[in-house]
């Protein structure tokens, strides 16, 4: 009995932080909720957002969808993001840019009134770093294995920009899938 109220514990734990994750037979799946709490610096918002992904068994490839919704500001790009905690980090992938600074095949970000939702597959080829601009972090174009390596150790993060917040209005944290309490192991 008391292992299953500690299961009880760790779910309502895990679910009420907006962070879901499984592994189901090596691939690794996520459902992140996007707020402006979890923004750096944080930030009063009506925006909210979903992010969910997959990474495939091989780990060449993270199949994603985002959806987003009263956010404040005309959305102009969104990001998978290696940086830890509270703290900012480089653009490793795009989501979606308005700005026209995506890589070629880049998809636009959806500008209807409040909401959008936009999904695809990143691999390799849509990897641009994040060593390249301001935010030099050793990693390579191409590089999705250290991508997946952040994400999986609680290493990276996705927000979206607006033209009201443009260094992010809602961002989460991808959770350390390798920390019993997370529910994964």
């Amino acid at each position: 009995m008391r292992k299953l109220t500690f299961l009880v514990a760790v779910a309502v734990v895990v679910v009420g932080s907006g962070i879901v994750f499984t592994n189901d037979g090596g691939s690794t799946s996520y459902r992140l909720r996007l707020n402006g709490l979890d923004e750096v610096p944080v930030l009063s918002t009506t925006g909210r957002g979903t992010f969910r992904a997959t990474i495939n068994r091989e780990e060449t490839a993270i199949r994603w969808r985002l959806t987003y919704a009263d956010l404040e500001g005309t959305v102009t790009q969104a990001h998978i993001h290696i940086g830890p905690p509270n703290n900012t980090g480089g653009i490793s992938i795009f989501l979606c840019s308005n700005a026209g600074n995506g890589p070629v095949g880049t998809p636009a970000c959806p500008v209807p009134p409040l909401e959008g939702s936009v999904e695809g597959t990143s691999t390799a080829d849509d990897v641009i770093g994040p060593n390249t601009g301001a935010i030099p972090q050793g990693y390579e174009p191409g590089e999705i294995d250290a991508v997946i390596a952040a994400i999986k150790d609680g290493k990276a993060y996705v927000n979206v920009h607006s033209m009201k917040w443009p260094g992010g209005e809602i961002r989460q944290q991808f959770p350390n899938d390798s920390d019993d309490h997370h529910g994964h192991r």
